[in-house]
């Protein structure tokens, strides 16, 4: 590459985040002098050196992303960015990075919409060139052609990337898993995968969080059974914490609640939020009702199921709230329970436990998806099972592990071996992946910092 840029007969991907780590996601692909950028994404109380995410005592930041300082010195390369999905990590960062950029960004409807309404709130809309695009179509941008396929997750409108050039064909798993009957949203479809086989993807770039579990992932449909059972043994208030984005479990909930005898509320902005695109996006089905929360102070205890934001222990949401005994909705006492419908993300340990704690000392139940009998929470990621069959079903020539920490990656990579796929590539953040026409890495290649972008 000539001056860090790909000629015509080069394909390259370069992750600036997310690859040798869980969150940040924003890579890079480059072929003939141009780039297109997938996700750009953000994380939460992290330091802003990579090494000292497992440092207990490191200073942290409220919000951090991946230093973009590489595509900022080539914005005249960047033909535009695409987007994934509507989660945090992916697109968590373009309200304060839009403004460095000057380019379209493609996402499909829930996707805008989710993006559409942080930008209004940094009064930053206008700045934005944003094109909806439809599931299973085909946009050429510059020297890309993509095309968004619908993928199972943990929030609507997920999609992988089939990314088109001259020279070779890369498939961009984005986050997934196989889920055969979700709540919300059609079931993995398994031909749609397999199809692309016969445009022949040179590499595909896989999500590997859940690379060193075994088995295939719990579906989201799993969760409603565990959760119901546990519902329907409590005597007092129920609160579930679980993440604000995954509107299934929202909707499994609701469910619950009515065949329960109790009333729903939501408890948090971001729930609020999500509930309500969801209502302006049509997904919300019309036949689960919601109550108002300032109503669940005044209901018999036993009719109250409240969703509350908070599942990582973060002080100031609506769960640190209820159990500072601060809430203006709501108070909690002694035979109330709280059901954590989510995992601990690694670093919030001990946030969580401290809540954890103040709960318990208040004589209210704890329920940890963890430790749990029942099933009270399913990933959203593919586990080794998973991984098996779509590497069978897309069949590419070189495999590339990325979103999960080194170990992941690696287990990532021995999955793809089993399955036949004779080449990987292991990497991180910074490090060159060159594809096209000789396929090899560059280790270090570009800076893969992080910034603090707090607002």
């Amino acid at each position: 590459m000539k001056n860090s840029t790909p000629n015509h007969q080069e394909l390259c991907f370069l992750p600036l985040g997310g690859t040798g780590e869980i969150g940040m996601n924003m890579n890079l692909i480059g072929h003939d002098e141009q780039w297109l950028m997938i996700d750009c994404g953000a994380t939460f109380q992290a330091p802003l050196m990579q090494q000292e995410d497992s440092n207990p005592n490191a200073k942290t930041h409220d919000v951090v992303c991946a230093d973009p300082t590489f595509i900022e010195n080539r914005l005249h390369q960047l033909q535009g960015i695409v987007l994934t999905h509507a989660h945090e990590d992916h697109i968590g960062a373009l309200p304060a990075l839009i403004e460095r950029f000057n380019c379209p960004i493609y996402a499909t409807s829930f996707t805008a919409e989710v993006l559409k309404r942080k930008l209004y709130r940094e009064d930053k809309a206008h700045l934005v060139n944003l094109v909806v695009v439809e599931p299973k179509k085909s946009i050429q941008i510059g020297e890309f052609n993509v095309k968004w396929l619908p993928i199972t997750h943990s929030i609507p409108d997920s999609n992988a990337m089939f990314i088109e050039t001259k020279v070779g064909n890369i498939f961009h798993s984005a986050d997934w898993k196989m889920d055969k009957s979700p709540v919300q949203g059609k079931p993995f479809n398994k031909q749609l995968f397999s199809e692309l086989a016969n445009k022949k993807p040179f590499a595909m770039l896989c999500d590997s969080t859940n690379a060193l579990k075994e088995g295939y992932t719990p579906s989201e449909s799993d969760c409603y059974e565990g959760l119901s059972r546990l519902v329907g043994l409590q005597k007092g208030r129920v609160v579930v914490t679980c993440f604000g984005s995954n509107l299934a479990r929202l909707m499994t909930l609701a469910k619950i609640a009515a065949e329960n005898g109790r009333y729903m509320a939501l408890l948090g902005r971001s729930l609020e939020n999500m509930y309500s695109i969801a209502r302006s996006q049509e997904i919300w089905p019309d036949e689960l009702k919601l109550a108002n929360r300032r109503h669940m102070g005044y209901l018999p205890k036993q009719e109250v199921l409240l969703v509350a934001t908070g599942s990582q222990g973060e002080p100031r949401a609506a769960l640190g709230r209820l159990a500072n005994e601060t809430h203006p909705d709501c108070d909690l006492e002694s035979g109330d329970c709280v059901i954590y419908s989510s995992i601990v993300i690694p670093g919030n340990e001990k946030p969580i436990l401290r809540m954890v704690n103040k709960l318990k000392g208040k004589g209210i139940e704890v329920y940890q998806s963890e430790n749990c009998e029942f099933l009270i929470h399913a990933s959203g990621h593919p586990s080794q099972r998973d991984l098996f069959d779509m590497y069978q079903l897309i069949k590419p020539k070189v495999v590339i592990p990325t979103h999960g920490e080194a170990e992941h990656m690696a287990y990532n990579a021995k999955v793809s071996h089993q399955a036949g796929i004779l080449q990987n590539l292991v990497g991180k953040n910074g490090d060159l992946f060159l594809l096209k026409p000789v396929t090899s890495i560059k280790r270090g290649f570009a800076s893969s910092g992080r910034i603090d972008i707090t607002r």
